[in-house]
Parts: C-alpha cells; sequence; structure tokens
C-alpha cells in the first residue's frame, strides 16, 4: 500500500468507531470531565462539570487512577525486575546483570526530561476511565533521553492483527507550519513552504501519524517490523517514512469484547448505570433539601396584597380588614417528607456500588488482627487474592509489560545496555520477561513464606517420629527459592558455583581435622605403647 492508500485506510478506521465517541463522551461527562472533548471541541474557560450535581463518581475514577500508578509503580523502590522465561537460564550472575539492567532502565524512564510520571499519570487515568489509553514510548529528538507522551483517545484509532495485538495505529496531529519545519525541515511541503515564507507559520496543517505493519507498505522495509509515515492530509504529501524496529505507541487494554479491538473499564457497565443514576438522585434530595428549608407558601387570596416575600427581613402586605380567626393569612405548604430516608439510603447504595465497579474495595491487603490464627490469615489473604486478580491481571499484563518490553528494547537497540557481548553468556539468546511488585505479589509471598513455615513444622514433626525424613527436603534449594520469591537482591546471595566451593572447604577442612585428629590419636597410642613397653623392660631387668 501507498501512503495514500494507507491515509484512506485510516479514515475508515476513525470512521468505525464515530458511535464510540458518543459512549466516550458519556463516561467523560460523568467519570473524566477534563476529557469531555470527544463529540465536540472544548473552548477556554469552559466550566467542566457544569453538568454535575454531584463529584462522587469522577472522584472514584480519580482514585483507581491514583492507585494504579502507587499499586504497579512505586517511586520508593524498583517495582519490575527482569527474569528469563526459561528458569534454567537463571543463576547468580544472571540475576545480577538482570538487576543491574532493571537500575538503568528505571534511571532511564525517570529521568525528569523522559516525562515519565506525567505520561503515567494521565494514562492511568485514561486507563481506569476508558478502559484503555495511548501512550508513546521513544528516543527525544532533542536531549540523550527517553520520551513518554500520552494522547488523547479522540485522536487515535487502531486495527488489530490475527494475533489480536495492534497492527495499524492511526494518530490525528494539528501541527503549525513552524512545527513542521522543525521536524521534517525540506520535506514539507512546498505551500507549507510558502506559508511560512509569507510570515504565516502559525497556521494549522491536518496531519497524521501511521505506525503499520510492514507487509502493509509498498517500499522497502529493510528487514524491520514496523513502518512509521508522517503524512500531510491537507496536501496529500508523506514527510517522513521510515522503517523502525520500535512500534512506538502502546495501547494497554482492559476489557475487549470478542469481534472488536476497543476495550471497555469498570465504568463502562458496572458504574455509568448508577452514576446517572445518582446524579438524578442527588438532584432529587438537593430539590426536597431546599422546599423542606425554603417551603412553598400558601396565602389567603383575598387577604394578601402583595408578592409572597420570605426572605430575612422580607414584608408581605395583608389586608388591613382580614379576620385572623378564620385563619393564617400566609402558611407553609404542607409537604410530605417520608420520603427523604428513602432516597439517602438509595443514594447511599449507589455509592456503594460504583465503589465496588471500580474495586477500590479490593485494593488493600488485610489487617492481620491479634487473635488471628496463622489459618485465619492465610484464608483472608487467599480471598484478598481472588478479589484483586481481576484488578491486578490486565494491568500487569497489558499495561506494565507492554510499557517495560518497548522501553527495554528500545534501550537495547539504542546501547543503554552497553554492547550484546556484555551480558552473561546464559542471557544472550534468552527470552526475558518482568516481575513486578504489587500488593498481590506481596500476598502471594506472604503466603510462600507462611507455606515455608508450616513446611518446616511439619517435617520436624516427621524427623521425630523417624530421622530419615530429613532427607526428603534439600534445604538449600528451599530456602533460594523463598529467599528468590519474596525479592531478596541477587547480590545478596552467593552463587550456586560459590556455594559449592564453599561446603567442598568446609568437607576438606573437617576431612583435614579428622585425619588431624586420627593422627594424634595414633600418635598417642603409639606413645602410650612405648611407654608400656619401657616400663615392661623395666620391671623384667628388675626381676632379673
Amino acid at each position: 500500500m501507498t501512503p495514500k492508500q494507507i491515509h484512506e485506510a485510516a479514515d475508515r478506521a476513525f470512521g468505525k468507531r464515530t458511535s464510540l465517541l458518543l459512549l466516550w463522551q458519556d463516561m467523560a461527562e460523568n467519570f473524566y470531565p477534563e476529557r469531555a472533548d470527544f463529540t465536540y471541541q472544548r473552548s477556554l474557560g469552559m466550566e467542566f462539570a457544569s453538568n454535575l450535581m454531584t463529584s462522587y463518581p469522577l472522584m472514584c475514577r480519580r482514585e483507581l487512577g491514583d492507585q494504579i500508578g502507587q499499586m504497579l509503580r512505586p517511586t520508593a523502590k524498583v517495582w519490575a525486575h527482569i527474569a528469563p522465561v526459561d528458569p534454567g537460564r537463571e543463576n547468580n550472575e544472571s540475576r545480577r546483570w538482570m538487576e543491574w539492567a532493571a537500575n538503568t532502565q528505571r534511571r532511564a524512564m525517570y529521568d525528569p526530561d523522559s516525562l515519565f510520571s506525567k505520561a503515567t499519570k494521565q494514562a492511568d487515568n485514561d486507563f481506569a476511565c476508558f478502559g484503555q489509553t495511548v501512550m508513546s514510548i521513544k528516543l527525544n529528538r532533542y536531549q540523550d533521553t527517553l520520551l513518554y507522551q500520552t494522547w488523547h483517545l479522540r485522536d487515535c484509532a487502531w486495527t488489530d492483527n490475527e494475533d489480536g495485538k495492534v497492527g495499524a495505529f492511526y494518530r490525528k496531529w494539528k501541527p503549525t507550519c513552524r512545527d513542521l519545519e522543525r521536524l521534517f525541515k525540506n520535506k514539507i511541503h512546498p505551500k507549507v513552504k510558502d506559508l511560512l515564507n509569507r510570515n504565516k507559520g502559525f497556521e494549522e496543517i491536518t496531519c497524521m501519524h501511521f505506525v503499520v505493519d510492514a507487509d502493509m507498505w509498498d517500499g522497502d522495509a529493510r528487514g524491520m517490523p514496523k513502518v512509521s509515515i508522517w503524512w500531510d492530509c491537507d496536501n496529500n504529501h508523506a514527510m517522513e517514512e521510515t522503517p523502525t524496529w520500535n512500534k512506538e505507541y502502546i495501547v494497554p487494554r482492559w476489557s475487549q469484547v470478542s469481534g472488536s479491538q476497543y476495550a471497555f473499564s469498570p465504568a463502562t457497565v458496572a458504574a455509568l448505570p448508577e452514576a446517572r443514576l445518582l446524579q438524578s438522585m442527588t438532584y432529587t434530595l438537593l430539590e426536597a433539601g431546599e422546599k423542606m428549608t425554603n417551603p412553598p407558601m400558601v396565602a389567603t387570596h383575598e387577604a394578601v396584597r402583595s408578592d409572597v416575600n420570605i426572605y430575612a427581613g422580607g414584608i408581605t402586605w395583608v389586608d388591613r380588614d382580614y379576620d385572623e380567626r378564620l385563619g393564617d393569612a400566609l402558611r407553609p405548604m404542607t409537604i410530605d417528607k417520608s420520603g427523604m430516608p428513602i432516597g439517602q439510603e438509595m443514594q447511599t447504595d449507589s455509592r456503594q456500588m460504583i465503589l465496588q465497579a471500580f474495586y477500590l474495595n479490593k485494593l488493600n491487603l488485610p489487617q492481620r488482627a491479634p487473635e488471628m490464627t496463622a489459618y485465619e490469615v492465610a484464608q483472608r489473604i487467599q480471598e484478598y487474592i481472588r478479589g484483586a486478580l481481576p484488578l491486578f491481571e490486565p494491568m500487569e499484563a497489558e499495561y506494565n509489560g507492554q510499557l517495560m518490553d518497548v522501553t527495554f528494547d528500545l534501550m537495547r537497540r539504542a546501547g543503554g545496555f552497553g554492547s550484546p557481548m556484555d551480558m552473561p553468556k546464559i542471557l544472550q539468546d534468552a527470552k526475558l520477561q518482568y516481575r513486578f511488585e504489587s500488593p498481590l505479589h506481596d500476598a502471594i509471598d506472604a503466603i510462600k513464606g507462611q507455606k515455608f513455615i508450616e513446611a518446616n513444622q511439619i517435617v520436624a514433626q516427621g524427623v521425630q517420629l523417624d530421622p530419615s525424613v530429613a532427607a526428603m527436603v534439600d534445604m538449600k534449594v528451599t530456602v533460594r527459592d523463598v529467599l528468590n520469591g519474596i525479592g531478596v537482591p541477587a547480590k545478596w546471595l552467593r552463587d550456586e558455583v560459590e556455594v559449592e566451593d564453599i561446603e567442598a572447604q568446609q568437607k576438606a577442612q573437617v576431612q583435614a581435622q579428622q585425619t588431624l585428629a586420627t593422627m594424634q590419636q595414633g600418635a598417642d597410642v603409639a606413645a602410650t605403647m612405648a611407654t608400656a613397653q619401657k616400663e615392661n623392660a623395666a620391671a623384667q631387668g628388675a626381676m632379673v
């Protein structure tokens, strides 16, 4: 396909998701007002949440968005660890290199110029609200750093390949003529150059960025899997066509419906109806409360001579000749208040449903009470794991996994980890993966530690009955697995070869000590025998 044909494919992709924009707009208006510009263009100074009666739904979205970053990417520690897919590729040397690589990657990501924290904060909130987000990861054109950016879903469209992964990605873009000149120099269209020459450099040009599989492009991809194309839509002009290893954009998706490349969040099904209901109930309760504090009035037509004024210090004029024995000329209307408690209970129920829809009741590890047994603690942790899995699994695999994989590959190809020959030989052709730190993994590690304690107790009881039971457990392997499982740094542990050498030295020392003791014992016996012989000879001489 030519770039023009790819542009036509991009237009079709954007056209197919037109109806989806209405859903995203509705969700944004209820949960993310700052993003509520899918179907119209917001002007500067417009109020974000003029349609809301309560901010509770958007506060829940914000809480989940903030928690995603705090749970899965805590800044206080290394939250991603590299590990080989094949456990046989792992030894102490490889673990030390992988720890160094993880720390190197972390420093590059958190470089202030990479904008990682800013981009992930925006992406986390998009992910929590819409169930998907778009983030670009690339080398900074102007600095020796990485660059992370989050893009509005309104401006992005994509298609899936046969593997269910994002194949072709398209992004709309409206730079100025000056931006295009700075990025692409003389590759820009002559009409853009003409605008620059006429001092119209701030005119905006409609552009697109395509990142597609190499087999979609009719050029020479030089064996690379992707092609990046910068397209001037106004002038049907390709400004740059570059084969690349890097797919540049990642699209983490929460939950997909079969047959659709777009995903859905907890807000889409579980929380959106409750958010609408909560807004309506809040308005009704506010209106009812206003009627109770500022009730409508009933006035006698023949008696009241002016408009009713119920403000503080207000005066309502009544007829001088009105006989008050006939009843109050002006009184509050009787209002049925029996529905208020029911409305408040329904409001509380809706808030609780929204809280649960965003998994905010599943985020924290259960606290251990002093009176709880180890079994009770283990059961509560198991319940937490079952409840937290739907939250953590899509984030770790789809979100953090893509984020780290693309970053690692980009740094590796850019020489961020030195020469490939610097890697331990056991890792040079190995497939690597990431293990993440999270409350879920903390819970799993806690269970591992508890199982280790329980196993030791069982073995200790078995040894009392049969001493040969001790031979069933390889304690060195067990302890190493437990220490690795709870995240003990590799530099704290000796390599298996070192351990074997130390064991050999200890055995040699024990053997030497035993040999020395045997020799000493033999010498003592010899001396004793010599002394006995002398005494015997002396005794025989005395007898003679």
